[in-house]
């Protein structure tokens, strides 16, 4: 079964057509930039121009930067703040014609990494999903089973938000070391460990190709390996979401 999933993110929108079976794209993707403030109706305009780039009629499945709760926006990163309190399904199944299904863009990933990447064989016990890139995504699966938009990179720390200090955009602002910016990393991992007590982390996001810079010198007690989704994780994810969710319809 093919399904177009899409990834929304603070500089591209991007999509592609997936088959959930195997977890492989089936077309190249497909990348629009984000409109400049990305509010509620100019996104919706650009992922019709992605629906309409395939000729797609069927689900779609759509990563967002928010805590979305039964297809309702209740937070905004890196997006317009009007999209607070929208039901992002409705405005963009009624844009696309479609029947759209929106999930946190963390837990599109995750979903594609328990699926068929580094976690497809952890299904038991707790599996930390975090996302280094702008800022930080998490998704957590308790045997198997998602628990959703947790949010982890907003957790304080010494009183911010730990993204603003340890996620990969942070280190390029700042210019640190690898080894610099893997002290603080450590920290945030720890403080993780003694919340969660996860069994495995899987490190996912931008900075994942590079992971032989950093994850070797991580202290863990749980195992912790790098996501191999990669880039595609975000569109995979909610490629293989908007399937669960039309067969359910």
């Amino acid at each position: 079964m093919e399904v177009l999933g899409i990834d929304i993110g603070g500089s591209g929108i991007k999509g592609a057509l997936v088959d959930v079976e195997t977890g492989r794209m089936v077309t190249d993707r497909f990348r629009i930039s984000t409109p400049d403030g990305a509010e509620p109706d100019d996104v919706a305009r650009t992922i019709k121009e992605i629906v309409d780039h395939f000729a797609w009629q069927g689900p779609v499945g759509v990563g967002f930067p928010a805590v979305v709760h039964q297809g309702v926006a209740e937070s905004a990163a890196n997006i317009s703040k009007k999209w607070i309190g929208t039901n992002v399904d409705k405005l963009l199944s009624d844009a696309t014609g479609c029947s759209v299904h929106t999930l946190n863009d963390a837990d599109a990933a995750g979903i594609a990494e328990m699926t068929f990447g580094a976690g497809k064989d952890a299904k038991k016990g707790v599996v930390m999903i975090l996302t280094l890139g702008t800022g930080i995504g998490s998704a957590i699966f308790v045997n198997g089973i998602l628990f959703p938009n947790t949010e982890l990179g907003h957790l304080q720390m010494k009183g911010k938000d730990a993204e603003t200090r340890m996620s990969d955009a942070a280190r390029k602002r700042l210019d640190l070391s690898w080894k610099h910016w893997t002290k603080r990393l450590q920290k945030y991992f720890d403080y993780l460990e003694f919340l969660f007590s996860p069994d495995l982390f899987i490190v996912g996001g931008g900075v994942s190709k590079e992971s032989d810079k950093f994850l070797h010198l991580m202290k863990t007690r749980a195992h912790i390996v790098p996501a191999t989704m990669l880039n595609q994780a975000g569109i995979v994810g909610s490629a293989i979401f908007a399937s669960t969710q039309a067969e359910q319809e």
